[in-house]
Formats: C-alpha cells, sequence, structure tokens
C-alpha cells in the first residue's frame, strides 16, 4: 500500500509540467509570497499573544459554556493558524533551496479546505451564540478563516495539476495492469 502511494507520487513528479515548476518557483520569489508570508506569520504571533495574555484573562470571566465555547474556537483558530504557518515554511524552504520542488509537492504538505461540520456554527452563528466571547478574539477567527481559504486556493492554484495527474498517468495504468496480471 505504502509502495503504491510512493509510485505514484513519483510518477506524478516525473510527469509534472516543466511550466507548472517553473510557475511554484516563480510564485515563491515574488512579492506576493513574501507579504503572504509576512501576514502569516504575524497573524500567529498576533494570535499566541492574544491567547496567552489578553485572551487568557478575558476567559477566566466567561460563563462555563462561553469558556467551552472559547477554548474550542481558541483551539481550532491556533490548529488553523499552524496549518498556514507550516504551508508558508514549505514555500519559504524551497524559496530558500532548503527543499525541492519534489518534496514541497508531497501530500503531507497540501492544505485542504475546511470542512464545516453539518452541526458546527458559522462565524456569524457563533457571533449570535455567544456574543459575550471577546470579540478580539472573534475577530482573529474571521481573519484566520479568510487567511486559510486564501492559502487553500493558493495551494490548489500551485499544486493543483499535480493532484489532478496523481493516479491517471500512463505510467500509473500500466503499474495497476502489472499489479493485476502478477497477482
Amino acid at each position: 500500500m505504502i509502495e503504491a502511494g510512493t509510485a505514484r507520487m513519483t510518477n506524478a513528479v516525473d510527469t509534472l509540467n516543466p511550466q507548472a515548476e517553473a510557475r511554484l518557483v516563480e510564485f515563491t520569489k515574488s512579492e506576493l509570497f513574501t507579504k503572504t508570508f509576512r501576514e502569516g506569520m504575524d497573524m500567529v504571533e498576533e494570535t499566541a499573544a492574544y491567547l496567552d495574555g489578553p485572551g487568557r484573562d478575558a476567559a477566566k470571566g466567561l460563563s462555563k459554556a462561553d469558556a467551552l465555547i472559547y477554548a474550542s474556537n481558541s483551539m481550532k483558530l491556533t490548529t488553523r493558524l499552524m496549518q498556514v504557518a507550516s504551508w508558508l515554511l514549505v514555500q519559504r524552504a524551497l524559496k530558500e533551496g532548503e527543499m525541492t520542488t519534489e518534496e514541497a509537492r508531497m501530500d503531507k504538505y497540501r492544505i485542504v479546505a475546511e470542512k464545516k461540520p453539518e452541526n458546527g456554527l458559522s462565524f456569524s452563528e457563533l457571533a449570535k451564540a455567544a456574543d459575550a466571547l471577546p470579540s478580539t478574539l472573534l475577530e482573529l477567527i474571521a481573519r484566520s478563516e479568510q487567511l486559510y481559504e486564501r492559502i487553500s486556493r493558493l495551494d490548489r492554484s500551485l499544486y493543483g495539476s499535480i493532484a489532478a495527474q496523481s493516479g491517471n498517468t500512463v505510467a500509473d495504468q500500466i503499474s495497476r495492469l502489472q499489479a493485476e496480471f502478477n497477482k
């Protein structure tokens, strides 16, 4: 199973369009990347400072129900921002030659669109249901969702052609046929 996944990734890398690879490298050297990187890292720092300081103090004064909502959403916020930071650091490593394009293209570094739970609260519903939550937390949640969506779109734009190739190359088809005949 692992070998098949490795072979599939290798085949996807082997067949990657040179223009897509050049576009990826060009993006990491762009002003857009520099601004996005700084924005993402600044937001991580801002959120950490808030949650460790004023946010912690504000949470102490919440009711048990609101404190639970606060804790749950601050964990989601932190997780979302760590995924963004990880993605941005991979792109920077690519830019600085610390990582190859083959490594940067691996599935484990992809950002996927967040799935909203069917019974989960949207931001506007959260704001209505937990009006006692600190406005700074609500603002950080909204900004992090926007940033995550933007990074997710960049990831799909830059790496989407790779995913489309994965599992659908001629080499993959031949490998599958050989595996079937060798059973």
